[in-house]
């Protein structure tokens, strides 16, 4: 079916992928339409084409297939157009004049006569001007757009093209479609050569052969790799473009010789790197090997005797490990220490705020993560900030390769202390590096052997590789921490080995048990009673004040997805008065355990803490809470979170919250939990992985439950994560330093 009209009202659009839900005015009646209109405004007139469906909570709606922008013919239309408030400057009693004055001619008055609009009282030369460049901009945005999603390419990435090459965008493009790839980190190659070819640009032009190795570059970036194998490149190239070596090598030759790309020698293999990634890195090495060569102005002299005092104070004996940590930290500019569960780097650190405290020097803490972060400051309690808060990033960490020469706010501080490094990427590293004194010193704690960074680079595990970086390894358990079950298999798994036997852990606490089980419905029912009852009798632990459970994968019957809708069923049952909101796939009840799925720097929050009231704005990625009350009149969500942020969400920004009786290993990196079940059901061996096991076993701190199969724990343990991240910040480091 085919509709016309304007629309009224915009009821919701997705600011990612422009799905929106809006009125449309027809001349027959209002009708209600959904679907993808990038770029669109309330009095736009569009054309769509569809169907009538009807949805369960809202009734008929007209859901769209394609649509067109049109510009308003008639009289009535333009004025209905202009009246809608769409130009800045221009409401009801202005446009009727506008209307009145230049009849059927206005849109060409506004396209090719500005300074006559100027005639009409109210509006200034100026006024004029800027009036019919926000029209035109408006309908020039949108013909691109137009163009733009005949290839497939969505509405943000459209915005950034036509803030990228202007009025001109589309011939520009025409002349060559590969430049998209340089504008948007994340476009899909092989839609804007299928482009390229219509339009008729050659198989082998230079154009598309080195678009096509920007694409191989970028691709391997989503995996972790800042660099690719030179041969592999040339593989990837060959078999996707179907094209011979002879032109990629011409190609390779000329973009090393203009700077797009980087080629570097290493490990008796030549690798390839994006110039960004290369620059990126380098950054990193060279603040780094700055920072070490500086003169160390934070060295506390007296720093045995301090250190004395500190234990006194603390009530501690520091083994001899811990306290070469500490003296590692006064000698250098730049350390790490890292370590397993157990080994005491929580310790350390509280040691550290106080030596330095005590010699009057400002000691600030940080972390990758929120949830990171709040447990840092529950185990030193001192304030501790996501390193995104600290440099105060926000949005520009949407588009991290435009950002990599960002400047920022010098981070005022003595020593730097960066908890979970395993969780920062090249990025996060680099824009921490460029704001940091020379003379700060950078501490930087982790476990290695933990899951790496979600964006690209391995850079804790690559600065110990190094050998250049003073690292403090501290591998004793200590005796309080031997004592768990929980932390002796941690570390056992780390090192290859099963779980500790009855015989070997006799002297042990009992919070560790590995319920063997293949089956799904017997996993799914061991689930609903541990924890709707079960563990409430055996440790007074309340699902949502003590556990998680983790998974692996996302799908399937054990994944996320179905096991957060079973769960609901049983921790939070449907009731007589609590109230209810579909959105989408996901039943919203009020009681819900949720998860913040994306970074909201927008949103705004309060709370009370120790009668003490504040508010600010930004929820991240990861963050846990419950909902508390759903507003169906005001169509709202309260959501509490674990930190007691109270935050109100629109009905329509739902889709930055999910269910969270069960969350991914991924996930849940960087927090720790009371009580852990651990599912593991027959996944893809990607995701069983040693690694994943270490850090999932790694989230528990008082109890942790293990359901699965020995087939696939064993299976875990002796699959080493064979995708080892192909990088060269050690290699940098090491050229430097030596």
């Amino acid at each position: 079916m085919k509709l016309e009209g304007q629309l009224e009202e915009i009821i919701y659009q997705n600011e990612n992928n422009s799905y929106t839900i809006a009125e449309l005015s027809t001349e027959d009646e209002v009708y209600t339409v959904v679907g993808y209109l990038p770029f669109i405004n309330e009095g736009d007139f569009l054309s769509l084409e569809g169907r009538f469906v009807t949805h369960q909570d809202y009734g008929r709606q007209f859901k769209i297939d394609t649509f067109e922008k049109k510009l308003p013919e008639s009289k009535d239309a333009i004025e209905k157009y202009l009246a809608s408030g769409i130009i800045k400057g221009i409401g009801p009693s202005i446009a009727k004049k506008i209307v009145d004055k230049f009849g059927d001619e206005t849109i060409s008055i506004f396209k090719f006569e500005p300074s006559k609009l100027a005639q009409i009282k109210g509006i200034s030369e100026n006024g004029a001007k800027e009036m019919a460049e926000e029209f035109n901009l408006k309908w020039d945005l949108w013909q691109i757009v137009g163009f733009l999603e005949k290839f497939g390419i969505n509405a943000s990435n459209s915005k950034k093209v036509y803030e990228a090459l202007g009025e001109d965008a589309i011939e520009e493009i025409k002349r060559n479609p590969y430049i998209l790839i340089d504008i948007t980190y994340g476009v899909d190659f092989f839609k804007i050569d299928k482009m390229a070819l219509e339009i008729g640009i050659d198989v082998n032009s230079f154009q598309r052969i080195g678009a096509g190795i920007r694409y191989g570059l970028i691709l391997a970036s989503y995996n972790g790799n800042t660099c690719v194998e030179k041969e592999k490149l040339y593989t990837f190239v060959k078999n996707k473009l179907d094209v011979s070596e002879k032109y990629i090598d011409e190609v390779l030759i000329n973009l090393i010789a203009t700077g797009k790309i980087v080629e570097e020698e290493f490990d008796d293999k030549k690798w390839i790197f994006l110039s960004e990634f290369h620059r990126t890195e380098k950054n990193i090495a060279t603040r780094l090997y700055m920072m070490l060569k500086t003169e160390n102005i934070k060295h506390i002299k007296s720093f045995n005797s301090v250190l004395e005092k500190v234990e006194t104070l603390l009530a501690i004996n520091l083994s001899d490990k811990q306290k070469e940590a500490l003296k590692q930290v006064n000698k250098s500019n730049v350390s790490i220490i890292t370590g397993g569960p157990g080994t005491g780097k929580t310790t350390i650190i509280k040691a550290l705020i106080d030596i330095y405290s005590a010699d009057g020097k400002k000691v600030v803490l940080c972390a990758p993560t929120g949830r990171a972060a709040k447990k840092m400051s529950e185990a030193t309690g001192e304030e501790a900030k996501t390193i995104h808060r600290l440099l105060d990033i926000g949005k520009m960490e949407d588009d991290k390769l435009d950002n990599i020469d960002a400047d920022f706010a010098p981070i005022d501080a003595d020593v730097l202390v960066i908890d979970e490094m395993s969780m920062v990427d090249v990025f996060l590293m680099n824009y921490v590096t460029k704001a940091l004194y020379m003379g700060t010193k950078l501490v930087l704690v982790g476990d290695s052997n933990q899951l790496p960074s979600v964006g690209p680079g391995s850079v804790l595990k690559d600065l110990i590789e190094s050998e250049k970086i003073p690292t403090t390894n501290l591998d004793k358990i200590f005796r309080q921490a031997a004592q768990s079950k929980i932390i002796l298999n941690a570390h056992r798994v780390n090192n290859g080995a099963y779980f500790v036997s009855k015989e070997d852990s006799e002297d042990t606490k009992d919070d560790f048990f590995f319920i063997k089980e293949g089956m799904q419905e017997k996993i799914i029912k061991e689930l609903v009673s541990l924890t709707t009852g079960r563990l409430q009798k055996f440790g007074d632990y309340d699902f949502y004040q003590n556990m998680q459970i983790l998974t692996p994968t996302k799908k399937g019957p054990l994944g996320t997805k179905e096991l957060n809708k079973t769960l609901q069923k049983y921790i939070n049952p449907e009731k007589e008065g609590k109230r209810e909101k579909k959105f989408g796939d996901t039943l919203f009840r009020e009681g819900d355990r949720v998860m913040q799925i994306k970074n909201n720097y927008d949103i705004i929050w309060d709370r009370t803490i120790n009668g003490i009231y504040e508010n600010s704005t930004g929820v991240f990625n990861g963050e846990l809470g419950k909902i508390e009350k759903i507003d169906l009149s005001e169509r709202q969500v309260k959501v509490v979170f674990d930190d007691e942020k109270n935050v109100w969400y629109q009905f329509s920004e739902l889709d930055q919250l999910e269910l969270a009786y069960c969350i991914t290993i991924h996930k849940s990196q960087g927090s720790e939990f009371d009580v852990v079940i651990i599912v593991l059901p027959q996944a893809a061996p990607m995701l069983l992985t040693r690694n994943l096991l270490y850090t999932a076993i790694t989230r528990a701190k008082k109890l942790l439950i293990i359901l699965g199969t020995k087939n696939t724990v064993e299976y875990m343990i002796q699959n080493v994560d064979s995708k080892k991240r192909n990088t060269g910040l050690r290699q940098k480091i090491i050229g430097l330093l030596e």
